[in-house]
């Protein structure tokens, strides 16, 4: 088995809000992959004493661990038990009410000697390659699909998109959120390797347009996970003055690519 990780800031000056895990049991049967992408707060602050890179860390612990401890559960109970843990840690010094409370994007992969199940919240990236070849990405589009006015006023989306109906669905700190991601599982025969990206790796193919994501595969699997980030930061730093590819925020955003090759 081959597993690689990289996860970097965008930003030297400023902690990195991703998580990234591959958790492998002590039994050797099986494992799992966990990337998280934290949500930058504004600055008007979000009702908690808490950093996101502390939301992530805790959310991305209890993840790994339930993950590989708890075959038992589906991965849709697995995340719903690591956001009631980790907001039972800090309810009482927190406001978790707050629509921007720390929260993160979500993308879960566990395999056994028979399956491969996997779950994805929100805009991170899931890709699966079968044994063939084909990549096939599993995707949470519903960011994608709010309308572009909406987004334009980070405020407004909070308001009328952000963790409702019609809207999109983050990892925050309400535990019933974990019904809303999008799941699937595949006989283990059918896998040959996965990769999750967060959004600031994903932006090589959603912003750049560079290739499509049976490329992207292609350039963690034969020139490491370090390539891909290198590449985004070549392509961010180039367009940096000009934003001429829509969407983009900030000129960096933290880049997580895991990979794992069964």
């Amino acid at each position: 088995m081959r597993t690689e990780l990289v996860s970097e800031p965008g930003d030297a000056t400023r902690p990195n809000e991703d998580f990234a895990a591959v958790g492998l049991p002590a039994s050797g049967q099986g494992g799992c992959v966990v990337v998280l992408d934290g949500v930058t707060p504004p600055r008007d602050g979000t009702g908690c004493l808490h950093s996101v890179p502390w939301f992530t860390a805790r959310l991305g612990g209890a993840l790994t661990e339930l993950t590989v401890s708890r075959p038992d559960l589906t991965l849709t109970d697995v995340l719903s038990r690591a956001i009631r843990r980790t907001a039972d840690a800090h309810v009482a010094t927190c406001d978790l009410s707050h629509p921007r409370t720390p929260q993160a994007t979500v993308v879960l992969a566990r395999w056994t000697p028979d399956t491969v199940d996997h779950l994805v919240l929100s805009d991170s990236a899931l890709l699966v390659q079968s044994p063939d070849g084909t990549v096939t990405p599993v995707l949470d589009d519903r960011l994608a699909r709010i309308p572009r006015a909406w987004l334009a006023a980070d405020a407004l989306c909070d308001v009328k998109a952000r963790n409702k109906e019609g809207g999109f669905f983050t990892a925050a700190a309400d535990p019933a959120v974990a019904a809303r991601a999008v799941t699937g599982a595949l006989p283990r025969h059918e896998v040959r390797a996965l990769a999750a990206v967060t959004d600031g790796a994903a932006r090589w193919v959603e912003k750049f347009r560079e290739g499509d994501w049976t490329a992207l595969f292609d350039v963690v699997r034969k020139e490491g996970a370090r390539s891909l980030v290198d590449r985004i930061r070549g392509l961010e730093a180039a367009d940096r003055e000009e934003r001429a590819f829509l969407g983009r925020s900030k000129t960096h955003d933290d880049a997580t690519v895991a990979y794992v090759e069964l």
